[in-house]
């Protein structure tokens, strides 16, 4: 996204914003996703559990705040170029 990244005032800011962003929202959303701890889990039931809302909560938020569509001027040259 060529475009956008040069109309962003200050990079290095911009992107450790986004990064503490996106942490805390993954963080939230495991949190919820994992929900209270079943009575007689076991242990790696336990680390299954979390280990799998980890993963979901990285993939939501990952694909909804930092893995954006790109340009379409970025899709046009890059198939013009092949």
């Amino acid at each position: 996204m060529p475009q956008r990244f040069q109309s962003i005032p200050n990079p290095t800011e911009f992107f450790a914003d986004l990064g503490e962003q996106v942490a805390s929202q993954i963080e939230d959303l495991e949190a919820e996703l994992a929900g209270e701890d079943p009575p007689g889990e076991s242990y790696l039931a336990k680390v299954g559990r979390l280990n799998n809302a980890r993963q979901r909560a990285e993939e939501f938020v990952l694909r909804e705040q930092v893995l954006l569509a790109p340009e379409p001027s970025a899709t046009q040259a890059e198939s013009t170029s092949r």
